[in-house]
């Protein structure tokens, strides 16, 4: 029986580097079409010499040629299926060509079918595997999944501007044998069976590293599975969270300070979001850091709106976790304010009053002249979902409460631009709303509302005095012109 299994399957002579991170369970993935994909190899530095560790461990059968059929692990005794788990190793490390749907059809599904059977293997804990056999397996892993990504769509048609919402979704045309090296990988790492202290040694910093390098990939369905596996080997492999944590930051400052274009970007900042929920307290000044130098700054790049409802949550879960930086976020906020992209405008107008219902009133008393300047501006926004979307922070239990209590602060910066919204914004909705906040703060201190009005009013009339001065100096000039003709005038 051994001999005949010795005799079958294949196993691809290039060797592959690689081990890393894993986490949660994937969600249920579609297929779809998809472009062409060149195949790049990561490389391993040969195995050292065997660990005290395995005790009786398995040589590696022979490299084997072609790509045949294996018995299944039930139909061979239990002595046998550590060697069986190799050979099918080998058959899982052949690569195919998926662009040509005719070519190695039967090959093809045979790999399949072998992946298929080594995750049913890993999943039923049905026996533990060896030290030998799991290096063998990531190195299969790797074999598969390190790759050179194709190009972006953008790079392809050069057409730098375009919006990545609306472009189509890439689909990987491997996926069929590609989702079940993830599953294996996954499975491999969630297993009670899976001993950290020997995993550590194949799945390491540089394995890790090319799994970041993936999270750039085009198809969803690989990011998602990325992003489980890499938020398990997370909460699995203690030693690597700070390179991890470390290596992420590294991804944003790229996408923020030079390339303004990456994929993963919001899959990554949903691992952050279940990080940064587990941060004890008090918070490290290297987790502060972050915060400063890598996610508040994420609100710069054009494309947030990809990602922008799991940043969001990232600095909520910052603010509910250390009142204190309500003042640091705000201000960053406004620092990144954008001028001219309303839609922007809106997401920041969204993420603010989340930020404000976790705020307390020493923090919004530091930054609130600031912060209700830049409202004052969405309120007489000319887009109305601008304005609509500034006013609605006045419904707001708590947001409300905190104005009241620095009402003489903020009435006075924002009282000019209710007033202007009131006798000429073109939008009903946003008149309505208005005229509600208005009434609010009317009925919150009837003396300090008749005191803005009188300043307002009064202003009004010097503007009115300073317009008519204008005019009448402009009139002089014209008269004086008119007295000396038009000969010593030069038109150009």
């Amino acid at each position: 029986m051994l001999r005949k299994i010795m005799k079958g399957g294949h196993r691809k002579a290039s060797k592959s580097d690689g081990n890393d991170f894993g986490f949660g369970a994937p969600r249920n993935s579609g297929s779809g079409p998809a472009n062409n994909v060149v195949v790049n190899h990561s490389s391993r530095a040969a195995p050292g010499p065997p660990s005290p560790h395995t005790g009786s461990a398995i040589a590696a059968p022979p490299p084997m040629n072609t790509v045949e059929p294996l018995p299944l692990f039930r139909d061979v005794p239990v002595s046998e299926r550590q060697n069986l788990f190799l050979r099918k190793l080998q058959v899982c490390c052949f690569q195919f060509d998926f662009t040509d749907t005719l070519k190695s059809v039967r090959e093809k599904e045979i790999k399949r079918q072998t992946l298929l059977e080594l995750v049913d293997f890993i999943q039923s804990g049905s026996g533990r595997i060896t030290e030998n056999c799991q290096e063998e397996m990531i190195k299969m892993v790797s074999a598969n999944i390190f790759r050179c990504l194709p190009p972006a769509s953008h790079e392809n048609t050069g057409q730098v501007s375009s919006d990545p919402e609306e472009e189509e979704p890439y689909l990987e045309p491997s996926w069929p044998h590609l989702q079940l090296v993830y599953e294996l990988l996954l499975r491999y790492v969630v297993s009670s069976d899976t001993d950290t202290k020997v995993a550590k040694r194949y799945i390491d910093h540089s394995f890790v590293l090319k799994l970041l390098d993936l999270f750039d990939s085009e198809d969803p369905r690989e990011r998602e599975y990325l992003k489980t596996i890499l938020h398990r080997i997370y909460g699995k492999f203690m030693v690597h969270r700070p390179f991890i944590r470390k290596a992420i930051n590294n991804i944003f400052y790229r996408f923020v300070y030079e390339t303004e274009r990456h994929s993963g970007i919001g899959e990554l900042l949903e691992i952050l979001g279940s990080i940064i929920n587990g941060f004890a307290l008090p918070m490290k000044e290297e987790h502060k850091l972050f915060l400063v130098r890598a996610l508040i700054p994420l609100h710069k790049p054009k494309p947030i709106s990809v990602y922008h409802q799991q940043l969001s949550y990232c600095i909520t879960q910052f603010v509910e976790k250390d009142y204190k930086l309500a003042d640091t976020v705000i201000r960053g906020l406004l620092k990144y304010w954008p001028v001219t992209n309303c839609q922007k405008e809106v997401l920041f107008l969204g993420e603010l009053e989340e930020v404000l219902e976790a705020t307390q009133s020493a923090e919004f008393q530091r930054s609130m002249v600031p912060l209700f300047r830049q409202i004052a501006r969405c309120l007489t926004s000319s887009h109305f979902q601008v304005a609509e979307r500034a006013l609605f922070l006045w419904n707001n239990e708590h947001i409300v409460s905190l104005i009241a209590q620095n009402r003489s602060v903020v009435l006075p910066i924002i009282f000019e631009a209710l007033e202007k919204n009131i006798h000429g914004h073109w939008n009903q909705a946003v008149h309505g709303l208005t005229v509600n906040v208005r009434k609010m703060f009317l009925e919150m201190d009837t003396e300090l509302f008749e005191e803005c009005q009188r300043q307002h009013a009064e202003k009004k009339s010097r503007a009115r005095d300073v317009e008519e001065q204008r005019e009448l100096t402009w009139k002089r000039l014209a008269d004086v012109a008119a007295q000396r003709g038009g000969d010593d005038m030069i038109t150009v």
